[in-house]
């Protein structure tokens, strides 16, 4: 999930003799996979439990979202809705989309990316139904964990910007966890650097997963020169694909027409130890507290690689118990899609 960023100072210069002639390496594309040819096992076996990058082609053609979402759409049914496009940003849904519309390169106006669609509209969450598999949440919606982290939904958010704008800066997400990102309407680049080529990125001081490149198709490489030695992988997701960002993968995106698109994020085994080891380094915590808090996410984290076998083992004795999936669903077929109802939080998305 994102966090708000600091107000670190800008990079400091650095230089070498050869930084004149230093040119960024040719991105690499981002493997593109049919979602029929892509089973849900497939896709955690070869992707998420790698921790490699993929965008799925045909992973929503069911949702009415591919049909229905326009930027009239949202100007007609939701204008009068007032919609949180920032960290600091409100707009009326009506005045968000005509500076998407009239949003451009020279003078790119606002990108949506805080509006959380149970909590601010789930008049969306209809269009997103049946559940696009590789969106899943996981343990999200376990039973087991605590509510601060209750998300069934994965986080699911809105994105939307026109030509020129972008999500403000490239990161990656805290918590260890996993991204989906599916195109609804027009198209978006996406570029992605692995997890190794961190340093190079320049890492904010005060907020260690927000780059200060801003620019990574086309970074400063006189302010910027170690990013000629990293290596991005590129892709311009269409609508109704989705792509998948590993844990600590960084990202940036950006509209290449006016885009509508939306997001999740996902928790399973293989980012579960790391989920664990950061929610449990609190620094403003005692040790016993500390201490208590990590046993616990680890005696559940057993139970759950326990429950999600069984589901996998016996699906149809798992589906009749139904503890199981409440425990830690192993896949969208043991647990309810959560666009089917508005889910209530209580703790708000930090």
């Amino acid at each position: 999930m994102e966090h708000q960023m600091d107000s670190s100072a800008a990079a400091r210069a650095e230089t070498s003799p050869a930084q004149d002639t230093a040119r960024m390496r040719a991105p690499r594309d981002v493997e593109v996979v049919r979602a029929r040819d892509l089973p849900y096992e497939a896709y955690l076996r070869e992707y998420v439990r790698r921790n490699r990058p993929v965008v799925i082609d045909g992973a929503a053609e069911k949702w009415p979202a591919m049909q229905r979402w326009t930027p009239e759409y949202f100007r007609e049914r939701f204008g009068d809705e007032t919609v949180q496009v920032s960290y600091k940003e409100r707009m009326l849904m009506r005045d968000f989309v005509d500076a998407v519309l009239e949003s451009t390169r020279e003078r790119p106006g606002p990108y949506l990316f805080r509006a959380f669609l149970h909590e601010h509209i789930p008049g969306l969450l209809a269009d997103l139904s049946p559940e696009n598999p590789y969106i899943f949440a996981g343990r999200f919606g376990s039973a087991l964990i605590p509510e601060r982290w209750w998300r069934p939904d994965g986080y699911l958010k809105l994105l939307m910007g026109g030509v020129g704008s972008k999500f403000p800066v490239m990161h990656y997400d805290l918590e260890h966890a996993h991204a989906q990102i599916t195109e609804i309407y027009g198209d978006k680049e996406f570029y992605l650097f692995p997890p190794e080529d961190g340093p190079n990125l320049y890492p904010r001081s005060l907020q260690s997963n927000w780059s200060q490149v801003e620019d990574p198709a086309n970074p400063d490489l006189q302010r910027f020169p170690r990013m000629a030695q990293a290596t991005p992988y590129r892709a311009v997701l269409k609508p109704g694909q989705t792509i998948f960002v590993p844990m600590l993968w960084w990202h940036a995106a950006r509209p290449l027409t006016v885009s509508i698109s939306v997001c999740t994020n996902t928790l399973e085994r293989s980012n579960w130890r790391g989920f664990v080891h950061d929610v449990c380094t609190d620094g403003d915590a005692g040790v016993a507290k500390r201490l208590l808090k990590r046993g616990y996410f680890e005696a559940a984290g057993v139970l759950m690689h326990a429950m999600e076998d069984f589901q996998n083992l016996v699906p149809g004795l798992a589906k009749a118990l139904r503890l199981p999936g409440l425990i830690s669903p192993a896949g969208p077929d043991f647990h309810q899609d959560p666009s089917t109802r508005q889910l209530r939080f209580r703790i708000p998305v930090a």
